[in-house]
């Protein structure tokens, strides 16, 4: 069964004397999706040893595998989320001899170690011959909103794994409960940003006059150790924002006479796509940690060879151990598989 999301019924829009400042979306409450009864079973020592978290990144990882793996794909992606190794460990799981013919693209150093240590193949992504898709791309993300748009760079690999997205013919996210959110920057608090060296004081100035309140250097866990570096040797700048806007948030407030509401950064609200844009054309900015726009079957749609960075479906792993599946229909239009 399929339930339509819609970002009307989240907004606070009573009138048009209502202050732009709560018209952010408060937590909504989602449907309880319903076991997929076909994922294999865990033990119960097994379900011991893992965490609640991990179970749920696992049974996310398992029905992603089973709905969008190919064992006759050529190329497939692999992403430096954590629940990537679940990824992995379900492919391999289905034993087929044809996975040992596929090549496997990493995001990232910690990627390919998880692809070589299951004993599959690897390629750089610079090896792809030209005009070449992947068949798909999994990777997990920090933030999902309703519209399927992401945050990812958490873990410091945002470039890579825009990248390896936006060559896929499908990027599907895999992800925990907690990553489902109305809107980004809900319960994440910062958008990942890759900068070059060089930039940091000056990308860090630019955000401030965004409406970042407090953009830093992401720095060690170890503060001696100086700042965190990308594979690509640039850095990462953490900008909080509040949670950002979908469009339909912007004509629902036109309808209901609330004016002034753009999403341009006016109160410090934006709308996703239009600060994604605004901060990559930050000089010295690399690459920004929000996945928006087209996903990569509506950019074949339009005649683009590659270019779509959104998932056409994210599986979420939920507490009671089911699986959540927000996805995007044939018209666009993004439900909740339950």
């Amino acid at each position: 069964m399929l339930k339509t999301i819609t970002a009307h019924s989240r907004l606070l829009l009573r009138s048009s004397s209502v202050p732009r400042s709560r018209l952010l979306p408060h937590a909504m409450d989602f449907p309880k999706p319903v076991s997929d009864a076909s994922l294999p079973p865990m033990s119960t020592s097994a379900a011991t040893r893992l965490s609640a978290i991990e179970f749920a990144k696992r049974a996310a990882a398992q029905l992603a595998v089973k709905e969008h793996f190919d064992a006759e794909a050529r190329y497939i992606g692999i992403g430096s989320g954590s629940t990537i190794v679940y990824v992995v460990e379900a492919i391999k799981e289905l034993k087929d001899p044809r996975i040992q013919d596929i090549l496997f693209v990493p995001t990232g150093y910690q990627s390919r170690q998880v692809i070589l240590k299951a004993g599959l193949k690897d390629m750089k992504f610079d090896s792809l011959p030209a005009d070449t898709l992947l068949e798909v791309a999994f990777d997990g993300a920090d933030e999902i909103d309703e519209d399927l748009n992401c945050v990812k760079g958490g873990g410091a690999c945002l470039y890579q794994e825009k990248l390896v997205a936006t060559q896929a013919s499908k990027f599907i996210c895999v992800a925990d409960h907690r990553k489902l959110q109305p809107r980004l920057l809900t319960t994440w608090p910062t958008i990942p940003i890759e900068v070059e060296p060089l930039a940091v004081t000056t990308v860090i100035s630019a955000l401030k006059n965004l409406g970042s309140s407090a953009p830093f250097l992401r720095e060690g866990l170890i503060q001696k150790a100086g700042p965190i570096k990308t594979d690509q040797d640039n850095f990462i700048v953490d900008a909080p924002f509040p949670s950002l806007l979908l469009y339909t948030d912007i004509e629902q407030a036109a309808k209901q006479g609330v004016k002034g509401l753009k999403g341009q950064g006016e109160d410090g609200q934006w709308e996703v796509q239009a600060l994604a844009k605004e901060i990559k054309a930050i000089e010295g900015v690399l690459s920004v940690g929000l996945f928006v726009g087209e996903n990569g079957v509506q950019a074949k749609a339009r005649g683009k060879i590659a270019g779509g960075q959104k998932p056409i479906a994210a599986y979420f792993g939920m507490e009671d151990g089911s699986v959540a599946v927000r996805m995007t229909q044939d018209d666009g239009t993004v439900v909740l598989r339950k």
